[in-house]
């Protein structure tokens, strides 16, 4: 039996108590929210109920005295634990009525939305690596649509649901801009979250396919004749299990993290569910909805974690893994200059932008399209919009790199813990940026720090998961078996096998979510937990335009155009990594 055999007991036990801690920190950290904010809970839970902004000492108390508030967080959080065998998750403290009735409707819509969701994810992801899968089967020179991917990954998902729901909702008719009330209804919100969501995951594909490509049963294959639809087969097999983890983070965020969309197209769904009784402090929809959640992330990673380790097969288990080698793929020249395309254009608006005031208001020149005077036109105010995207653009991009950096480095951190980390990482992935904003704003106080500490709090998870899956199959690989035969020891090990073959895919992943990184902290500086107005940043510049895309569609466009061409820049510095992958390492 090999060494992986015989560890799997203690890993599944390790991998059991990491679940079951970090679900309960976390279920501890939001019952503590009411009394984290500063805020008399009591205060907030009457004017959710009756918008009453002047109530007695005597309402308050009662209150108090009606929710147990006077007990303290961890007995009503005990409490609310002991229900939970009987089925009994206590009462909205707003509206008086049974959870466990919302929650289970409210989940079921989502669940519902994400699997639609999840089916267009699936096809976009197809189609953005189905070029690199055609010719790489081929041996032909094997491409990247980086351009396309960039476009499609960068799109933000409020600003895409606005579109569609104005679009296709409202002048074409085609389907429902509003509500649930049937399969019609889910098909612009599905759309919406799985074209940036398939994009990034095919990118992250269309990075791995060359790999698979390049190891020797595949040039054995072609020497011999093997039918190009066979070896395509077989490769998206290898570079798939590589890939899956990063579906974790991708399946909980559909469910949970859609508030943006959830609130557009007017859909009952547990994450919207989630924010409002995190803003109104009802604790007992709050804590059941982050239950589910969690549950929903240990079941989502396990089926993952089987799947991915069926796709490998034994070779997993016996030590005989290839090892994937990126080969260096030199730039096209269209790539080439489109890059260089890009760069020029961002830096001439953001220079243009820095010669402008971003503060001046012109209430007489409020929603103005581009003019000779304002090339992006006004926002809602009257301020230039050229000047506040040149006056947001190294706040934005410095702050999204920050966070980045930070969330990578944690994710390699965890990743590296093995099964313990696997736990962490399937409770943290089910928690919203949203609430990781409210926790944190609690402490801190709305401030760009607190929001990016929040996203630093769960934006590891994607890293974490994949660092932990690429270093699961380089341990199981056939030359990391020969050198620990030889006496290498573990520093030898991190340096030349595992930080090699984590690190490539871990930063192209870290850059292909770039974009995304900006629009997490635009959101929650729109619902108040961060950057906090007039400051120019691209992010809120989306988010506090989005209401007028029908009326002024130029207010978002400039902004969604820099955030596009900040993705191609960062998917054209994922080739600078690629050239610089494990195989040059390993040949020192």
């Amino acid at each position: 039996m090999s060494a992986a055999g015989t560890d799997a007991g203690p890993s599944r036990w390790r991998a059991g108590l990491g679940r079951l801690a970090a679900g309960a920190a976390l279920l501890a950290a939001v019952a503590m929210l009411p009394w984290l904010s500063g805020n008399d809970p009591a205060l907030t839970v009457l004017r959710a109920r009756s918008a009453d902004q002047d109530p007695t000492p005597e309402q308050l108390a009662a209150v108090r005295e009606q929710v147990g508030l006077d007990e303290g967080p961890f007995a009503h959080l005990a409490h609310w634990l002991g229900g939970l065998p009987r089925g009994d998750v206590g009462t909205s403290w707003v509206s008086g009525e049974a959870v466990l009735p919302q929650v289970t409707n409210a989940f079921a819509v989502s669940v519902t939305l994400m699997l639609g969701a999840l089916a267009v994810t699936i096809v976009v992801a197809a189609l953005v690596s189905a070029r690199t899968l055609y010719l790489g089967s081929r041996r032909l020179h094997r491409g990247t649509g980086a351009i396309g991917v960039a476009v499609l990954a960068a799109l933000p998902k409020f600003l895409l649901a606005s579109l569609l729901a104005t679009v296709c909702g409202v002048w074409l008719g085609w389907f429902p801009s509003s509500g649930w009330e049937g399969p019609a209804s889910m098909v612009l919100p599905s759309l919406a979250l799985g074209v940036p969501s398939g994009a990034m995951i095919g990118g992250l594909l269309d990075q791995s396919l060359p790999a698979a490509f390049n190891e020797p049963w595949a040039r054995t294959w072609y020497a011999y004749g093997f039918a190009p639809g066979r070896v395509a087969r077989h490769a998206l097999r290898r570079a798939l299990a590589g890939v899956l983890p990063q579906l974790l983070p991708t399946v909980v965020g559909l469910v949970g993290g859609a508030v943006a969309v959830e609130k557009i197209f007017n859909i009952p769904g547990l994450g919207r569910l989630a924010l409002d009784a995190a803003i109104a402090q009802d604790l007992p929809p709050l804590q059941t909805a982050t239950l589910t959640l969690i549950l929903l992330g240990v079941v989502a990673g396990l089926l993952i974690q089987a799947l991915r380790r069926a796709l490998l097969g034994p070779a997993l288990r016996d030590g005989a893994l290839p090892a994937l080698h990126t080969p260096a793929a030199s730039q096209g020249r269209f790539t080439r200059w489109a890059a260089m395309a890009c760069a020029l254009a961002l830096l001439a608006l953001v220079t243009a932008g820095l010669l402008r005031d971003p503060l001046h208001v012109d209430t007489a020149a409020r929603l103005l399209p581009p003019s000779a005077t304002n090339p992006l036109g006004t926002d809602a105010l009257g301020r230039d919009l050229l000047a506040r995207l040149g006056h947001g653009a190294l706040r934005t991009v410095g702050v999204a790199l920050v966070v980045t950096a930070v969330c990578t480095l944690i994710g390699l951190v965890v990743g590296m813990t093995a099964q313990v980390g696997a736990g962490l990482t399937e409770v943290v992935s089910t928690m919203p940026a949203v609430l990781a904003g409210l926790l944190t704003t609690a402490v801190t106080g709305p401030s760009a720090s607190g929001a990016a500490l929040a996203v630093c709090l769960v934006g590891w998870t994607p890293y974490a998961a994949q660092a932990a899956a690429l270093l699961e199959q380089e341990r199981a690989s056939g030359h990391m078996l020969a050198s620990l035969s030889f006496g290498a020891g573990p520093g030898y090990l991190l340096r030349y096998h595992l930080l090699p073959a984590v690190l490539p895919p871990v930063l192209r992943n870290a850059l292909l979510r770039l974009p995304t990184t900006v629009l997490v902290l635009a959101s929650l500086g729109f619902l108040g937990l961060g950057e906090q107005p007039p400051t120019a940043e691209w992010g809120r510049l989306l988010s506090e335009n989005q209401p007028y895309v029908e009326l002024a569609p130029w207010t978002v466009l400039g902004p969604a155009c820099a955030l596009v061409l900040l993705s191609v820049l960062a998917l054209n510095g994922t080739d600078a990594v690629t050239a610089r992958g494990p195989a040059s390492v390993r040949r020192r």
